[in-house]
């Protein structure tokens, strides 16, 4: 609906549209601006009260003659702070509003007049839990997203770094930035990117970058390999921009959403950066060798002890040293499990309670699970590197991806010996090398198709990027 310029039938149309007797947070004030009523509507705790003040003193001062004819020479004149705007239907005003936008209907005025003085409930940048680093920037995004975006900014001063904003969900109009570098982006994806998010047909993005990621890119399901790489880290974000990715940042929540992300960039982190070249790249390895022996470790040693004629004599130390009262193939996945289920109840553990039970969790798992013949002490000290392991690098879906095909490693191995290990290497193999980013590109991009020089560079930091004079 258009507004009227009669200023009675806008308030009976919105007060019945917004619920205003019901609903308490929505505020509406009738005040008079130049010897004309007019209605000023906002959300209790969206507005910062000061900016509010002063504005409402400066209409206080208007003289009736000094009133313009239309609503957009008022605005001009009389509205001295924040962001204006001027709206005609009430389908964009109640989005608006309900964002924190406060919103003005002067009598004979046909327009609302919008006044961006809002600020919202946030809590301090400080570092993520997830994404530490030894060494470097402290801060870390949170779940309002101006200050995520001003983060961004802060390191990139540059009138390249263009950000839209864009919305979806057609009860929660979810805000969605989308940064990119204009000389550097790949712009056939952002405008496949922008176009889907566009044609997007959902009620609200509840689980927020989530919710978003699995509209814009329905990949298959079966392949747990991740498809983004998420981060909480501003500098991280930055530095992806300046290689020419795509960054999504979702109202809400505290990360950020890289794309085209290969394995590769998954695997990277921002401590390989802070450090010396030498120092990086020892990292870098590291990390990529723990994570193969995260997936491998477990599976080849059940294989070889189920094929002991198999193990060199420097290596027979692996085999069981105590009898085996449960098999080997169930002992390995009842803590698979086990270990899951405790970092969900380390989850919802009160703080104080955290360090106490932890404790207890690792005697009985430890000691008295061994000693009770439930598993055999190989087994448990096999599976805790295995879950340290896992810790190695900080992506969650990677870790997710990488335990879903150990496991399947495992129970092929139990069930057709030699030939069960093979195929299930070889299936985790595939489920990399056939994965797609959301650019439709390799997966495992420079070692297929191969390029030499980006290779050298995903295995080797090497000195950071810097213009000649």
């Amino acid at each position: 609906m258009n507004f009227s310029p009669n200023l009675t039938d806008n308030i009976t149309y919105l007060h019945k549209k917004l619920n205003v007797q019901t609903n308490f947070d929505v505020v509406y004030r009738i005040i008079h601006i130049g010897g004309r009523e007019a209605c000023l509507y906002f959300i209790d705790g969206f507005t910062k009260d000061d900016s509010l003040l002063k504005i409402l003193q400066a209409f206080s001062s208007i003289k009736p003659e000094d009133m313009p004819q239309d609503a957009h020479s008022f605005s001009k004149r009389y509205v001295p702070y924040g962001e204006i705007g001027l709206l005609t239907n009430d389908t964009d005003m109640i989005i608006q509003l309900l964002s924190g936008v406060s919103c003005l209907f002067i009598d004979g005025y046909d327009k609302c007049i919008t006044i961006d003085c809002r600020t919202y409930p946030a809590r301090g940048v400080s570092e993520p839990e997830k994404d530490k680093v030894m060494r470097g920037s402290r801060d870390g995004f949170v779940e309002t997203l101006i200050f995520n975006t001003a983060l961004i900014r802060r390191r990139i001063r540059d009138p390249k770094l263009t950000i839209e904003i864009m919305t979806a969900g057609e009860s929660s109009h979810t805000d969605i930035a989308i940064c990119y570098m204009e000389s550097r982006v790949d712009n056939k994806l952002l405008d496949t990117i922008k176009s889907r998010i566009k044609k997007l047909k959902v009620d609200a993005l509840t689980m927020n970058q989530e919710s978003l990621a699995e509209c814009i890119f329905p990949h298959k399901w079966f392949n747990p390999f991740p498809k983004f790489k998420f981060s909480e880290r501003p500098d991280t974000a930055a530095a992806s921009l300046l290689e020419g990715n795509i960054v999504i940042l979702v109202d809400n929540s505290p990360s950020a959403m890289i794309l085209p992300s290969s394995v590769f960039d998954i695997i990277e982190e921002a401590d390989d950066y802070y450090f010396p070249p030498i120092t990086g790249t020892y990292l870098r390895l590291s990390r990529m060798a723990i994570s193969i022996l995260s997936l491998m470790l477990t599976p080849t040693w059940l294989l070889l002890i189920q094929n002991t004629n198999l193990i060199p004599d420097w290596l027979a130390f692996i085999q069981l040293s105590d009898p085996l009262n449960v098999p080997l193939i169930w002992q390995l996945l009842i803590l698979e499990f086990a270990i899951d289920g405790l970092r969900l109840a380390a989850i919802n553990t009160p703080n104080m309670l955290t360090t106490p039970l932890s404790v207890i969790a690792g005697i009985v798992l430890g000691e008295y699970a061994v000693k009770s013949g439930w598993f055999n002490t190989e087994t448990m000290l096999y599976m805790a590197f295995v879950t340290i392991a896992n810790y190695s690098q900080a992506s969650f879906e990677l870790g997710y991806a990488m335990k879903f095909m150990r496991i399947i490693i495992l129970i092929l191995t139990a069930l057709f010996n030699i030939w069960g290990y093979i195929l299930g290497t070889s299936f985790a193999v595939c489920s990399i090398i056939f994965n797609r980013t959301i650019a439709g590109k390799s997966y495992i991009y420079p070692l297929l198709p191969f390029h030499w020089r980006e290779l050298k560079k995903r295995f080797l930091r090497g000195r950071l990027p810097h213009t000649e004079k």
